[in-house]
C-alpha cells in the first residue's frame, strides 16, 4: 500500500540523515543532536518509521557497566529506497529549507 500523506519535513530530515551512512547504527540522542530535534519530537518519527518497514531497530550490546543499553537504528532497504525518492523530490528540498539538513562537523 502507498503512503497516500507527504513525509513530514522532519520525518523527511531524519531519512536524510540516515540515509547518508545507510548500513551504520545510529543513536536517537545523536539523531536529536544532529538534526537539533527534541526527543519528543524524534522518538515518534524513529517508532513509525520502525512500525512502515523503514528502519531496522536494535539493542546495544555490550553497554558499558552502569549505563543501560542504547536503542539504535537504521535504514532498511526499502527505508533507503523512500529516502532516495526523497532526497531527489520537492519534500527533500523542503527540509533543506527548512535547516532540517543533518549538520556535519559542528563543535
Amino acid at each position: 500500500m502507498r503512503r497516500s500523506r507527504p513525509h513530514s519535513p522532519q520525518t523527511v530530515a531524519v531519512l536524510i540523515a540516515l540515509s547518508q551512512d545507510a548500513s551504520h547504527w545510529r543513536y536517537g540522542y545523536a539523531l536529536c543532536q544532529e538534526l537539533d530535534l527534541k526527543a519528543g519530537t524524534l522518538y515518534p518519527i524513529l517508532m513509525r518509521l520502525a512500525d512502515r518497514g523503514l528502519l531496522e531497530t536494535s539493542w546495544e550490546q555490550g553497554a558499558p557497566h552502569g549505563r543501560p543499553p542504547r536503542h539504535l537504528y537504521r535504514l532498511t532497504t526499502e527505508g533507503c529506497r523512500v529516502s532516495e525518492e526523497l532526497n531527489q523530490s520537492e519534500a527533500g528540498r523542503q527540509s533543506k529549507r527548512l535547516g532540517l539538513r543533518p549538520q556535519f562537523g559542528g563543535a
